[in-house]
């Protein structure tokens, strides 16, 4: 259940270790941070979007977390619980955390069981809108046994029961900051959602929406000789391009998040000799997803893109397998990542027990897809573009503002185009595209369009959680705030059905062959969703940051504590 990825050289590592070994808090001035995708939030439980859940990692954590190697690590617990110490059930329904003694949140008050507690309650209730609401997929209840014990019973035996309150996208909230903004009210609670109170090695002295978020070193953090860093700048926005010049050219900023640039520009800004690109491949994909409801703008506003209204054509299987095939993967794959990225059917791409490696989809077939369309009774109108039944093949496409993404889009419009698929090209700011507005019509999440490019991946090494995220009841709607993660709006009862069968699962063979299925009925089968890019995480550091160490697992600002100035 482990990859390693981390290609940092041997020379890196030990001057990483070095200078963190000699680090005091608050010595080394100000960290800059660069994430052209603005952050929108600091509290993950209310976005989707990996800018938001990273940067409120620099505040917020969990109880246990994953390092670089996919190993699961302690954070605000002793130990990780196992069957040899009786964390874990030996039936496994249960798992038993112990919370590590005198704990404080940044405002100096005591950190307990209670917050693990209503961090789940917060998260389940009916009437709000998670966004990591995967992540607790079979939890049953969650019981503060006492003030440090903290246990967490599912209902039924669970095969990964590392999946609540581990990693970045479940931190524990503070219940005397949140206790106010339970189901409805949470996406209401700003002052909570952008100046969380949390146990990470910084606290947020100032937020500006899509802009930047200000932060100081925790003094009540739990390491008194961490963060080196006395303050903390992440600054949003822009593009990707001046971003990574800014680490890469200029040296403005010391680390610059997803520098998303093609092969040619990665060579030009390297020759500068100010900064080095930090590469991992783990499960980071690159994918189009279809709308599998209608987004038309006639429709009510609470019914649009939601499961009340299928989509008019791409409910057609044809159609989606059509759109699929005529895509050339690999020439995508060298004109935007070079040796960052490779084609891929799969929404799993790693580790290697659970990846499918499915290929049936990295040949381009361009007279295949006419054949589908023209078997499913779309034929070419007098203007090319193919309709049935008064119904004409015409897509909006969106995607967030991005060099590559741009390219991307013009490729396959032109692709699309020659099996008689008219394509209308949308691009929103990454900031709003990827953010928590449940008021903004153009996020992932609501989904206004017909298909749409964007790319995630999940935390740890098992995909049962991240599989999780296409049940039936996670599609997002006006009832959950917009803030579910079945973003295409797919429903397949026998989808479901596997999924709670992963969850209970022990046999490691089994569960291999459960997340294969589960990824082939979304993909290769249904093609709801179609993976372009295995993409590496692709950032850029400055040679006077140290301590750095890339993590495909969690947040990539993991261990941001250990981070110094290189003198």
């Amino acid at each position: 259940m482990k990859l390693k990825t981390t290609l940092m050289t041997g020379a890196a590592a030990i001057m990483a270790l070095a200078t963190a070994a000699h680090a005091e808090r608050g010595t080394d001035g100000q960290v800059n941070i660069l994430y052209s995708q603005a952050i929108s939030t600091m509290n993950g439980y209310m976005s989707g979007g990996t800018k938001d859940i990273e940067a409120g990692s620099l505040v917020l954590e969990p109880l246990a977390g994953f390092d670089e190697k996919g190993n699961i690590i302690p954070r605000l617990v002793t130990e990780i619980p196992s069957k040899e110490n009786g964390g874990i059930s030996e039936d496994l329904t249960s798992i038993t955390w112990k919370i590590k003694p005198d704990l404080k949140w940044s405002d100096g008050t005591p950190f307990t069981s209670e917050d693990v507690k209503f961090t789940a309650e917060y998260c389940m209730h009916p009437e709000g809108g998670c966004a990591q609401l995967a992540r607790y997929e079979g939890v049953k209840s969650v019981e503060a046994v006492d003030p440090l014990t903290v246990k967490v019973t599912f209902e039924g035996p669970q095969a990964n029961p590392f999946t609540a309150f581990v990693g970045a996208t479940s931190p524990i909230l503070q219940k005397a900051q949140f206790e106010k903004c339970l189901g409805t009210a949470a996406s209401t609670c700003t002052e909570q959602n952008t100046k969380p109170i949390g146990t990470g090695p910084f606290r947020v002295t100032d937020f500006k929406v899509n802009d930047v978020v200000m932060l100081e070193a925790n003094p009540n953090y739990r390491d008194p000789a961490k963060p080196a860093f006395a303050t903390a700048m992440v600054k949003g926005g822009g593009d990707i391009e001046g971003a990574t010049r800014a680490v890469m050219e200029t040296g403005e900023f010391d680390y610059a998040w997803n520098t998303q640039v093609n092969p040619e520009l990665q060579e030009q800004m390297k020759a500068a000799g100010k900064g080095v690109f930090e590469v991992a491949f783990g499960t980071l994909v690159e994918r189009i997803e279809l709308n599998q409801t209608d987004p038309s703008s006639d429709l009510p506003a609470d019914e649009r893109s939601t499961v009340k209204h299928p989509h008019p054509f791409l409910s057609d299987a044809n159609v989606r397998k059509a759109l699929s095939i005529s895509l050339d993967r690999q020439a995508l794959s060298d004109i935007g990542y070079g040796e960052a990225g490779r084609p891929t059917c799969d929404l799993v791409p790693a580790p290697e027990q659970y990846a499918a490696k499915n290929d049936s989809c990295l040949k381009q077939d361009i007279e295949g897809a006419k054949k589908l369309l023209d078997e499913a009774g779309w034929v070419p109108g007098a203007d090319g573009i193919r309709e049935k039944d008064g119904k004409k093949l015409k897509v909006l496409f969106q995607t967030s503002v991005n060099p590559v993404r741009q390219e991307f889009q013009s490729i396959i419009k032109q692709w699309w185009s020659e099996i008689g698929v008219e394509t209308e090209l949308k691009q929103v700011d990454g900031s709003v595209f990827f953010g928590a507005d449940a008021g903004s019509p153009d996020t992932l999440q609501k989904f206004y369009a017909d298909v749409q490019m964007y790319a995630n991946n999940f935390d740890g090494t098992d995909p049962q959680p991240y599989l999780a995220q296409w049940t039936c009841d996670k599609a997002p709607s006006p009832a959950n705030q917009w803030q579910g993660e079945n973003y295409n709006r797919y429903c397949d009862p026998a989808y479901d059905a596997a999924v709670k069968e992963m969850l209970s699962t022990t046999d490691e063979a089994k569960r291999g062959e459960l997340a294969k299925k589960l990824n082939n009925m979304i993909t290769v089968d249904s093609n709801v969703t179609l993976p372009l890019i295995d993409r590496g995480r692709f950032s850029a550091r400055s040679n006077t940051l140290g301590g750095v160490v890339m993590n495909v697992w969690d947040s990539e600002l993991w261990n941001v504590s250990d981070w110094v100035r290189v003198k």
